[in-house]
């Protein structure tokens, strides 16, 4: 791709094959260009709700859309944590960081190479967003995990709204597919010097059924 790797071009991205282009050539300065850059603390927010929630058999852990793997260096032990993306480079970089069991290359748009009822736990920071993936993965993501397995998924507020976050999972409630979801409002970055400074997201809590 030309436009250099930055929050704006992510959040322009239209299908599958622009979110790999720019992650491409982001992959090697993600994390000094924007996650150290620009005060990125979103991962920090989705980890500590999840910390406090977490019981015991919520293991193992994965991280949805785990790019440079900033989700797992915030957790206090990663060490039962799998890192899914959908960027072969996003996941070299963060396989390079040793906190992942094993990193999964995958599509939350199509049918994940992972089989049903695996995960104890689900996290996610910065996939739900402008540009990257709407509810229609919402099902699949349900898929993989295991009856009674916790949700702590980030969703851009405005992205939540816009996309009918909201309607889709009054529709898994109502069909007894998860519990009723909690919703955490939480700032995005902590750095107030930059356009994207007053992002907020909600972290959407909830357990399959």
């Amino acid at each position: 791709m030309t436009e250099k790797p930055d929050v704006n071009a992510a959040y322009a991205l239209e299908g599958v094959e622009d979110v790999k282009a720019l992650y491409r050539d982001w992959a090697d300065t993600y994390d000094a260009d924007f996650v150290t850059a620009m005060g990125y603390v979103y991962p920090q927010e989705v980890t500590r709700i999840f910390t406090e929630r977490r019981e015991t058999a919520d293991a193992p852990v994965l991280d949805i859309g785990c790019g440079s793997g900033a989700v797992a260096e915030a957790l206090p032990d990663p060490a039962e944590i799998d890192g899914l993306d959908l960027s072969p480079e996003m996941l070299r970089v963060a396989g390079a960081k040793g906190l992942y069991r094993r990193t999964v290359e995958g599509d939350l748009l199509a049918r994940l190479p992972i089989p049903d009822d695996t995960y104890g736990a689900l996290l996610s920071a910065g996939t739900f967003t402008h540009g990257h993936v709407g509810p229609q993965a919402l099902d699949e993501v349900i898929r993989i995990a295991r009856p009674g397995a916790l949700f702590v998924l980030g969703i851009n507020g405005a992205h939540f709204e816009e996309h009918g976050f909201g309607a889709a999972f009054t529709r898994l409630a109502s069909a007894k597919r998860i519990t009723t979801p909690d919703y955490v409002d939480c700032p995005v970055y902590a750095d107030d010097s930059h356009d994207h400074a007053d992002v907020r997201a909600l972290v959407t809590v909830f357990r399959k059924t």
